[in-house]
């Protein structure tokens, strides 16, 4: 997975866009990103360009407040993904769709002004 998609800054999703570039919300937006996936911890800071003090710093909320879930264990590593029955990750999905909507709506609006 290439790391620049979540590090350089021309790729930053709408909700970091919207609510800020926090190292935990960058977390949750990973996940967000990926819900087909399940991943380790290791695998997470390696995408994120995350120091792991960073990372292990926001996690355990993350897993506390089910944004994440177990999903497996493979030996000793353990894989996580995103936890798509959350409220909270309902939510955020719900959030970034409305801000989608409301850019598409606005681009439209440009080009039909340009049209005319």
């Amino acid at each position: 997975m290439p790391e620049e998609l979540y590090t350089k800054k021309e790729y930053q999703s709408l909700l970091l866009k919207t609510l800020g570039d926090s190292p935990k919300l960058r977390i949750i937006d990973f996940f967000l990103d990926n819900p087909l996936f399940d991943f380790t911890k290791k695998e997470v800071i390696e995408a994120l360009g995350m120091s792991k003090q960073t990372f292990y710093k926001h996690f355990p909320d993350i897993e506390k407040y089910g944004v994440v879930k177990v999903s497996r264990k493979i030996g000793n590593a353990t894989l996580y993904k995103i936890n798509l029955e959350s409220p909270l990750v309902k939510m955020l999905r719900e959030y970034e769709m409305q801000i989608s909507l409301q850019i598409a709506e606005k681009e439209a609006e440009k080009i039909k002004i340009a049209t005319k």
